[in-house]
């Protein structure tokens, strides 16, 4: 027996994302980390289905099940803004291995300089990556703009680190280290606006309730990445700072003395258990499609959408990115 799906609206969310818990569950789907080993021709499966569905021509037999699989894919390796193919290392599904194995490598060697440098290294070019795939797609930035943002950023993490080191080195073992959770975000201040810089200097796409673009706001933007900036710090937050109190713990324990060789890689999957959860709760922790008053816009901006859709038009919407 067939399924009618005409009136299917596979761009519908599955969970409500007025809430903070139907945010959560729509990103677990998303970032899933299992999605990263998805091959490509099933990628662009996915791509095809979604876009046939929109258009309303769902092949024969197509069950609403490989629809929302398609959707899952789709917004897993597809930008939101473009539906280009968004690269392996730069989706937030890639988040959950890519961050176990630099957290909790930098939380391991964060005894000597060279590792403090080389892993803040390596954790900010991560981030830049990332920042740059997840960014507005509607504001394009520069070679040489990603260029001073990605060094800015580096330079950022790898001082605060550097100079956190020098400060504690009398300091309790458990203080030193939380350090590289303060390198990463300071960091994050500065990585996330630098990379997404065009936004703030030329404004977001703000659009009514129609999906109809209204216009540019440079507000917009700046609330947008705001709200990034906090949930990347919140997605950090946990592994970096409850993970070094308990492996001070578990390095006491006698057996754990003699299989020093185990630190590390213990360091990895415990990172990799904080980062399954807190990724998709930290992207949840704003709605992906934000609602601003008009009355917040710029003041030109607030008087094209009055003359636009009259007084009746209490809000515009924006994507904020991830």
């Amino acid at each position: 027996m067939e399924t009618d799906l005409s009136g299917f609206d596979i761009d519908a969310p599955r969970w409500d994302q007025g809430t903070f818990l139907g945010r959560v569950r729509h990103f677990f789907n998303i970032t899933d980390p299992r999605t990263v080993l998805v091959p490509e021709r099933k990628l662009d499966w996915a791509k095809a289905t979604v876009e046939k569905s929109r258009m309303g021509v769902v092949p024969p037999g197509t069950q609403v099940e490989q629809l929302l699989y398609a959707k899952k894919l789709y917004d897993s390796a597809f930008h939101p803004d473009t539906g280009e193919k968004m690269n392996v290392i730069g989706r937030m599904s890639f988040q959950v291995p890519g961050g176990m194995i630099i957290t909790g490598f930098m939380l391991h060697f964060y005894r000597t300089m060279p590792a403090v440098i080389f892993w803040q290294w390596v954790n900010q070019s991560f981030n830049a990556l990332v920042n740059y795939t997840n960014r507005n797609a509607a504001s394009p930035i520069s070679v040489r703009q990603m260029a001073f943002s990605y060094l800015t950023a580096t330079t950022t993490a790898v001082a605060t680190a550097v100079s956190m080191n020098t400060w504690t080195k009398r300091a309790p073992p458990l203080v030193c280290r939380w350090v590289p959770f303060a390198a990463v975000a300071a960091a994050n201040c500065v990585n996330i606006p630098m990379m997404r810089q065009q936004e703030l200097i030329q404004g977001i796409s703000v659009k009514d309730k129609n999906d109809t673009e209204v216009g540019h706001s440079r507000r917009a933007a700046a609330i947008g990445i705001t709200q990034v900036v906090i949930s990347r710090i919140t997605m950090a937050a946990p592994g970096m700072i409850l993970l070094p109190v308990i492996m001070e713990r578990l390095e006491k324990l006698h057996f754990m003395k003699k299989a020093t060789v185990l630190h590390a890689p213990l360091q990895v999957v415990l990172s990799g258990c904080f980062l399954l959860f807190m990724v998709p709760v930290a992207c949840g922790l704003f709605p992906q499609t934000c609602e601003l008053p008009v009355s917040c816009l710029e003041p030109d901006l607030q008087g094209t959408v009055k003359a636009k859709d009259g007084e009746c038009a209490p809000y515009v919407y924006f994507n904020k990115g991830l």
